[in-house]
């Protein structure tokens, strides 16, 4: 659970975070978190975005399994960073890892949840994936969903009740406008049998290329490819790395501004791409090779995120007028990005700011009681507190490879 109060069953990308930390104080429990994670892959191979805790009163979180009517899953999907956390958690403790198959069982599992994500998201056609809710960017109220969302009719505030406000600051969570936008959407995917063919023609038209999740599947095309590997699947191990480069490629013709220096979502339904400086635009750090690289990491140091000058990396443009320092993913700092940051950095030879920026997370995540996200301006935690995500990054940039480029 990322949280006992607020998030109170397991999700999907927080898992896959979770194990980063986890691997270095107990590997076996970052191998039950994903293997607990992948018996509730379905049969298509999409592995959904919220497991259900059936110890928790079905009241307790919205939308719950009742909503969902999809067993003990929700029907969304998250980021998929789950082949790299795999990877990881096998390579801190190969032997355990060995005596337990978990490479050997989670493979296929991975492989057809990249193909899912591959023949079934393809929505715009050029190679990427589209998510069809804001919720499956893992960055629910991101700016970059305001306009293809301006064409969702909110369900009324009256007809659901949220739970999310039980337990956080209402400045610091999403409007009721939005979140009955949220809703709307999950019910018409819901209602459309969760069927990717028929999506574009019963919905309100969300469906959005996001630069965050194409990223995270090429680096994860590339965990895969080493997972393979260890596997002796060298025909396999190839074809990943063929992906990888392939999903990258296309990320950088169709997402990057070269003007703007940047990558934006692009709107599949309207056919344009957006203007919204968020930070899933500098998830494309991780992969190698990124021949925008040098021009990324310059808008990252520029004003709109002043990275290394303010707490964390925030989540939206600094100068925008409509940045929020509280308002979730509205401007605040979150951890799992930094991280994501953080490992772009050293892979793209910063090393010296990467050292800054992993000792600021560190200090934060204690300052704040692990706070879920912060104010990147004063480092005051907003959200919950004793965050699954935030403890767990923390572990991993205090251990191991990571350590190094921190203290290094």
């Amino acid at each position: 659970m990322p949280s006992r109060e607020l998030y109170p069953h397991q999700w999907s990308w927080d898992s896959a975070f979770i194990a980063f930390g986890l691997r270095h104080v107990a590997p076996e429990r970052a191998r039950r978190e994903l293997v607990t994670l992948f018996s509730a892959q379905w049969r298509d191979g999409r592995v959904p975005h919220i497991l259900f805790n059936p110890d928790t009163p079905p009241e307790a979180y919205f939308p719950g399994p009742g909503f969902w009517r999809a067993g003990r899953t929700s029907g969304l999907i998250q980021p998929p960073v789950h082949a790299r956390a795999v990877w990881a958690t096998h390579r801190a403790d190969p032997d355990g890892s060995a005596a337990e198959a978990f490479l050997g069982t989670l493979y296929p599992r991975l492989v057809a949840w990249h193909r899912y994500l591959t023949r079934h998201r393809d929505l715009g056609g050029r190679g990427l994936v589209s998510i069809v809710h804001p919720w499956e960017s893992g960055m629910d109220n991101s700016p970059a969903w305001d306009a293809p969302l301006s064409r969702v009719t909110p369900e009324a505030a009256t007809s659901f009740t949220r739970r999310d406000l039980d337990h956080g600051e209402a400045a610091d969570r999403p409007s009721d406008e939005d979140y009955g936008r949220y809703v709307r959407l999950a019910a018409e995917y819901r209602d459309c049998g969760y069927s990717d063919a028929r999506w574009p023609e019963v919905s309100d038209g969300f469906s959005v290329e996001d630069p965050g999740v194409n990223a995270l599947l090429a680096d994860a095309e590339l965990a895969l490819a080493e997972i393979a590997d260890a596997l002796a699947l060298p025909s396999a191990a190839a074809a990943h790395r063929e992906s990888a480069a392939r999903i990258a490629k296309t990320l950088v013709d169709t997402l990057w501004d070269d003007a703007a220096g940047f990558f934006f979502a692009r709107d599949v339904h309207a056919d344009v791409l957006g203007d919204k400086h968020t930070c899933a635009g500098l998830i494309p750090l991780v992969l190698p090779d990124l021949p925008v690289a040098p021009a990324l990491l310059a808008t990252a140091a520029g004003p709109r995120f002043a990275l290394g000058r303010v707490r964390g990396v925030p989540s939206y443009d600094l100068t925008a007028a409509d940045f929020d320092p509280a308002r979730y993913w509205r401007g605040p700092s979150w951890f799992n990005v930094g991280w994501l940051v953080h490992r772009g950095l050293v892979r793209h030879g910063e090393v010296a700011l990467a050292r800054r920026l992993g000792a600021d997370l560190v200090a934060l995540a204690g300052q704040t009681g692990f706070a879920e996200y912060t104010d990147p301006f004063t480092g005051t935690g907003h959200g919950t507190r004793s965050f699954g995500w935030t403890a767990a990054l923390t572990l991993d940039l205090l251990s191991g490879p990571a350590q190094e480029a921190l203290v290094a």
